[in-house]
């Protein structure tokens, strides 16, 4: 074998070794970002069953605010920019879905927001639920 020939098959080998190192590199790369992606994966699962099970979850005063309404008390508020509606929004929590909400502008002579409406009568700013308890007869 000439001088050329063997320097053509370290050459080889050498290409050869590269090839082989390469190859496990992206081996290697391609299993953390399988592991990686599992990984999220398996996150996302986690957060999306325990939001599942907070959604699902019944209000704490689901059955008050179904009372007020049913009794026919009525919130009249600016829920988007009113710091107010929404302190007393916040009050009921999730629950908050039970009572019916109107827009202030629903109702002409609102001059204060939240407002509510219970039996003909206004009461204007934010209300506690023991208030409106007693308004309503609806128990807490």
């Amino acid at each position: 074998m000439d001088r050329h020939e063997q320097l053509r098959l370290k050459q080889e080998q050498r290409n050869t070794e590269r090839e082989a190192a390469l190859s496990a590199k992206l081996s290697a790369a391609a299993s953390r970002k399988r592991k990686l992606l599992w990984g999220i994966g398996s996150l996302l699962v986690v957060v999306a069953v325990i939001a599942g099970v907070m959604f699902a979850l019944p209000g704490r005063l689901d059955k008050f605010a179904s009372c007020l309404s049913e009794k026919g008390a009525v919130m009249y508020g600016a829920i988007e920019w009113c710091q107010y509606t929404k302190e007393q929004a916040g009050m009921f929590g999730k629950s908050f879905k039970y009572v019916d909400y109107k827009d202030y502008r629903d109702l002409p002579g609102i001059k204060k927001t939240p407002t509510w409406q219970i039996n003909g009568q206004l009461y204007e700013n934010v209300q506690s639920l023991e208030r409106l308890s007693a308004l309503t007869g609806c128990p807490l």
